[in-house]
């Protein structure tokens, strides 16, 4: 389902010179897989799922997103995928509900379809307490459930989370990892990163490790342990770094 071929990206900065967000990475994510990219701050995961939702355009490399060329068919590309950024802005002045109706507006879909689709999306994200109320009214929490109902409207196949559970309290990060589940299982290609350790191995079918834009290796959470003779995914993670180049 996503696909890359020495995808990279590099920035330019007056003083700083080059940048190496990410370095040139090839990966390949299954259908209805869950596959986590793991990694603190700055590691280059929000710059590569940037460039995989064509928000970015890569230095180098390429991509293929359902068989789309990254480069060649960003607008159906937008159509087969759901992108939830880190800094999503939403209209705060509406309610998720106003909201909802106006991006299945935007994305043509038949206004009984959205009610279906709506319907169906505040059940699973529990959201019917808030759904009429304003947006600029919501908790961080609420408004994360509403980003993520706008995120998967128009039911792509694929899904593209940038830490879709941060800064929420406990309530609403286990609606959302049961959300993640069940989309899986429904079918759902699923692409997330996040530096929480438990969340990746709650969650994952894989995991890519990342660090200063490099992917230090991909695999599940057993293989992962076994290669570094460690029990916590964290240990495993340190251990990677402290070989890494």
């Amino acid at each position: 389902m996503i696909t890359t071929y020495d995808i990279s990206k590099t920035f330019y900065d007056s003083k700083r010179g080059e940048i190496h967000a990410v370095c040139p990475t090839s990966i390949a994510i299954r259908k209805s897989e869950i596959f986590g990219l793991l990694g603190p701050n700055g590691a280059g995961k929000t710059t590569l799922l940037r460039m995989l939702s064509t928000v970015l355009s890569p230095t180098t490399g390429t991509a293929t997103i359902n068989s789309l060329n990254l480069l060649k068919n960003q607008e159906q590309i937008k159509k087969n995928i759901g992108f939830l950024s880190g800094n999503t802005r939403l209209y705060g002045r509406l309610s998720p509900r106003e909201l909802l109706d106006y991006f299945g507006a935007l994305y043509e879909i038949s206004p009984q379809q959205i009610k279906i689709r709506t319907t169906k999306i505040f059940d699973m994200l529990d959201m019917w307490e808030f759904v009429d109320q304003r947006i600029e009214k919501l908790s961080t929490g609420q408004t994360q459930k509403t980003s993520v109902a706008r995120t998967i409207l128009h039911d792509p196949p694929i899904y593209i989370l940038d830490e879709p559970t941060l800064g929420l309290d406990i309530l609403t990060g286990r609606t959302i990892i049961q959300f993640i589940r069940d989309s899986a299982a429904q079918g759902k290609t699923i692409l997330f990163s996040t530096h929480y350790m438990e969340e990746a191995e709650m969650l994952c079918d894989r995991i890519a490790l990342m660090h200063q834009g490099e992917i230090l290796d991909i695999d599940t959470l057993d293989n992962l342990k076994i290669k570094k003779n460690k029990y916590h995914l964290a240990d495993v993670f340190m251990a990677f770094i402290k070989e890494a180049p």
